[in-house]
């Protein structure tokens, strides 16, 4: 009796492993899911870590209960490798070579201090002077004088494009400070009223460089929806409404990931027309490692976090939105070294993301 009531419970442990499998890896290649397609299934990617949580869990249970059982979550992870490694990958530390330039991708919010600071310019320019930055990529950079006088004092080359519509209220801007030559720049033509990419030609020894800075689409969220959604992740939420509260706002995530998967596909365009290039892609992209408008821009291109970090590389800082949404990539023209998060500076709502990059000798 005990034996037959033990098989049904191993049974139906059995089942509810494998639904979270099939879930682990539903949100391991969600990615591939267009948006405009799917607009919930496309969020499917945020749950990547709940569901290797879960997964991992029933180790110790068929270790314990049923070891014969222990194969289903390891056939699982090893199926789901390749995303759970983009989302947290586990590199040695690796020393850039001589030559390697040093690179910073920074969404900088305004220069506006996280609210905790009141001269956040100096603090970024420091920053990047201390790291010994080549180039550095700013996002909600501010087409002030005063700003590019500063970075002047420090890098020869500096431009900031305003990437926001002239008919909207709010400036956004994407900056570029560099210690080679920018030789010319045009916005990347996507539809946004307030967002925007620019791609810049810069000239770094003998190599004309396509460096593409990108502030993506936000989640549009607003401070009610992420109230609720704070109480929703806390548990604070009465059980009768976590159902719609949670198909809410995975709606209104998944319009924003709609939105940009149109400018994802128009960036990817991009680096396929102009291929002859050494390619380099940063910024802030308003999505997680595992969603569609971070695997379309990076068809044919290295992340190289995932090469080369250690970690989740959490980049905003926000603790309810805790996510790697601020990504760098290279064409095969280089190889990256060292890149890294850096969860110590607190200037910005994001946390800088830097990397050192090697470019190959040309023949």
């Amino acid at each position: 009796m005990i034996g037959a009531i033990k098989k049904i419970i191993v049974n139906i442990l059995s089942a509810i492993n494998v639904i979270v499998g099939g879930l682990l890896l539903l949100s391991g290649y969600g990615d591939r899911i267009n948006p405009v397609d799917h607009e919930l299934l496309a969020c499917a990617g945020m749950l990547l870590p709940v569901m290797a949580l879960l997964n991992m869990a029933f180790i110790p249970v068929w270790v314990f209960f049923a070891w014969r059982r222990l194969w289903i979550p390891v056939v699982f992870f090893a199926l789901a490798y390749v995303p759970i490694r983009i989302y947290m990958p586990l590199n040695g530390r690796s020393e850039p070579p001589e030559g390697a330039i040093r690179i910073v991708s920074w969404n900088v919010c305004g220069f506006g201090g996280n609210h905790k600071y009141d001269h956040a310019l100096d603090s970024v320019l420091n920053y990047v002077v201390r790291e010994q930055a080549d180039i550095v990529c700013l996002q909600e950079d501010m087409n002030k004088p005063n700003i590019l006088e500063a970075f002047a004092q420090v890098f020869p080359y500096n431009d900031t494009t305003r990437i926001s519509k002239p008919s909207y209220p709010m400036v956004n801007a994407v900056g570029l400070h560099s210690r080679f030559p920018i030789l010319r720049k045009e916005p990347i033509d996507y539809d946004s009223e307030v967002n925007g990419s620019v791609a810049y030609y810069l000239l770094i020894g003998r190599d004309t460089v396509l460096l593409i800075n990108n502030h993506l689409e936000s989640t549009h969220l607003s401070i009610n929806d992420r109230e609720r959604y704070n109480q929703l992740i806390k548990g604070h939420m009465a059980r009768d409404t976590v159902q719609a509260e949670t198909k809410t706002l995975f709606k209104i995530l998944g319009k924003s990931m709609a939105m940009r998967a149109s400018h994802a596909e128009a960036i990817h365009d991009y680096i396929e027309q102009h291929r002859q290039y050494p390619t380099i892609v940063c910024g802030d992209f308003n999505d997680t490692p595992v969603s569609y408008a971070r695997h379309t821009i990076a068809k044919g291109l290295t992340d190289c976090y995932v090469e080369t970090g250690r970690g989740p590389g959490i980049s905003f800082n926000k603790k309810e939105f805790s996510f790697r949404i601020d990504h760098l990539l290279v064409s095969e023209h280089f190889t990256p070294y060292g890149c890294k998060i850096d969860s110590e500076n607190d200037v910005s709502d994001h946390y800088p993301l830097l990397c050192w990059l090697k470019i190959a000798d040309n023949p």
